[in-house]
């Protein structure tokens, strides 16, 4: 017969695979295991569920198949079915899913009774990911290795390599996906349930990041630009309704791209990433902008039943605010606070002069005693020219007071636009400092987050 089958036939003929292969119970049958991470295939957040493809190995001491390499060709080595020999009860702990993990019939064991089992696993464990920093979000999932029935004192575990060697090896490693595999740390530990007998475990913490650049092209970029284009609306006039409606417009479209992007964001019951509380801020930040535009275009909008502006408002807006503001042209704020006593003031001379012709021309009798004695045709005809005047002078002191008033009325739309232009300013102002602190507080966040 051919050594194989003579090897295997003297291994396998009164081998018993229920029993621990050892000779004396007392003996710990220890297994060392290994990990290498191949793919990380997906990162569910809203189950919380991690899918990874491991290539797993682990060897043990079978006492049991061991055999003298002289007898048999000077074979050291050979392949056994796994269903025909005893194998370790090993189980991974986060487990929640079988997989679909390609199945190894086989197993290599040398004549020294060691037994070498390695086979690629697809396993989909249970993680608790913490998605609050996303997309610049760092994973930390723990696979522990742990023997589901025997108790440490039967079966123990340890590493097959070194920590170190585990921890950097990414040579199998394939790596164009959306996460990268950062490092693996190992670490061995007893575990007991109530007091009872107590159990090896070996943890493997697989840490992995998540590639932003697409999230931040796709997400984080155009929001980016809405909010500049909000910004730049400030720019418009503030007595044009063209700013409301440029603003509506971009609520509209920033509400049309949230909904967008609401399937790109990760779900969890738990925790809302803070990617969305940054989009909700921009959007609260929009709704500021057109409350303050609406504000300003209802302070500015010409009106006929408008008061004049008060005092404080005055002194506080075209005085104070002028200064603190570094408005360049606030010369003619001055200037036009002075042009309505300007304006009542010569209304008060014109009304006096009018007074006056008004009052040496009204009575003939008063301009006869005045003149002297005049003839009888004479007065006649001065009675008729009087009536005449009376009527022209009437009719040109309602034409000046229709335009004095018209006058009033421009000046004090006058005002209130320029207290609607200083106020806008300085809301303005204050909007871009509110956005940049809170650019500049985010943008510090996530470099920290990324570079950590």
């Amino acid at each position: 017969k051919p050594a194989l089958r003579r090897l295997s036939h003297y291994l396998l003929t009164h081998y018993q695979k229920g029993t621990r292969p050892v000779q004396d119970w007392r003996t710990t049958t220890n297994v060392a295991i290994d990990l290498m991470v191949y793919a990380i295939l997906g990162v569910d957040e809203k189950n919380q569920v991690l899918t990874t493809y491991i290539w797993y190995r682990q060897h043990w001491t079978d006492e049991f198949l061991r055999w003298d390499p002289e007898r048999f060709d000077n074979l050291t080595q050979i392949s056994l079915p796994m269903e025909s020999i005893w194998v370790p009860d090993i189980l991974i702990n986060e487990f929640v899913d079988v997989g679909k993990s390609p199945h190894v019939p086989y197993v290599y064991v040398d004549h020294h009774g060691e037994v070498q089992n390695l086979k690629p696993i697809q396993v989909m464990t249970a993680c608790s990911l913490d998605i609050y920093n996303f997309p610049f979000d760092v994973q930390n999932c723990s696979l522990t290795f742990t023997s589901w029935l025997h108790h440490i004192r039967d079966l123990n575990l340890s590493l097959w390599r070194q920590p170190e060697l585990v921890k950097f090896d990414r040579s199998i490693f394939m790596n164009q996906g959306e996460w990268e595999l950062l490092y693996i740390l190992s670490h061995f530990q007893e575990f007991s349930v109530k007091s009872s007998d107590s159990y090896a475990e070996m943890k493997f913490y697989v840490v992995i990041r998540r590639r932003p650049l697409f999230y931040t092209v796709s997400l984080l970029l155009p929001s980016i630009f809405l909010m500049v284009m909000d910004i730049v609306g400030f720019y418009l006039p503030p007595n044009s309704g063209e700013r409301v409606s440029f603003k509506i417009t971009l609520l509209l479209g920033y509400s049309v791209f949230l909904i967008i992007v609401s399937d790109t964001l990760p779900a969890t019951a738990v925790g809302t990433p803070l990617i969305g509380i940054y989009f909700v801020v921009c959007m609260a930040l929009l709704v500021i902008s057109l409350t303050e535009t609406i504000l300003i275009v209802r302070l500015v909008h010409k009106q006929d039943l408008q008061p004049h502006v008060p005092n404080w408002v005055k002194h506080l807006l075209l005085e104070r605010a002028t200064i603190l503001l570094c408005i360049r042209d606030r010369k003619k704020f001055s200037q036009s606070r002075t042009q309505s006593s300007d304006i009542s003031r010569q209304v008060e001379n014109n009304d006096s002069t009018a007074k006056l012709n008004h009052c040496s021309c009204e009575d003939p009798r008063e301009c006869e005693v005045a003149g002297g004695v005049r003839s009888t045709p004479a007065l006649a005809s001065q009675v008729e020219g009087s009536l005449l005047m009376h009527g022209v002078l009437r009719e040109i002191t309602a034409i000046r007071q229709f335009l004095e008033k018209r006058e009033e009325f421009r000046g004090v739309a006058h005002e209130w636009l320029q207290v609607g232009y200083v106020l806008d300013v300085l809301l303005f102002r204050a909007y871009l400092v509110a956005v940049l602190a809170y650019s500049i507080t985010l943008g510090t966040l996530w470099s920290v987050w990324r570079d950590a």
